[in-house]
């Protein structure tokens, strides 16, 4: 275990498990819960952590890039308050830009490009009402590290 970093996110109980390396996307959500794209450094404000536009859909069971599924809306989170009544404004122009830069940066139809591990842990929170426990599990992220 010397040679990996360890990180603990907080993923919803019913994603998919990640799938290997090369495999077709399942929207486990791994990834951009670990580290924002670079288009979700920008809509998140962030290098590290969860990425704002991620999206749990309910209905599919899975996470999904908000830059692709709902543009507007993620460009009215990403804009200061002072500005988000800009969002109905620019979301026609901006959302099919949003669309494309997210599946290029998402490599969306190319596969997973992740090697993180996941490791599924049994902690309980004694801090976290019980109706967020089902909206949060712990799991371990395990990241191998770079080989000088």
């Amino acid at each position: 275990m010397a040679d990996t970093e360890r990180t603990t996110i907080h993923i919803h109980p019913l994603a998919p498990a990640k799938v290997a390396v090369g495999a077709t996307c399942n929207g486990c959500g791994v990834c951009c819960v670990v580290s924002p794209c670079p288009l979700g450094m920008v809509l998140s404000g962030r290098r590290s952590g969860a990425c704002a536009a991620l999206r749990w859909d309910a209905a599919l069971l899975q996470y999904r890039c908000g830059a692709i599924v709902a543009p507007r809306d993620v460009l009215a989170q990403a804009l200061p308050e002072r500005l988000r009544w800009l969002a109905p404004v620019l979301g026609p122009a901006l959302g099919p830009v949003l669309r494309r830069l997210g599946s290029r940066w998402i490599a969306a139809g190319t596969g997973c490009d992740s090697n993180l591990e996941v490791v599924l842990t049994d902690v309980v929170s004694t801090t976290m009402p019980a109706t967020e426990l089902l909206q949060a599990s712990p799991s371990v992220v395990r990241r191998p590290q770079q080989q000088p």
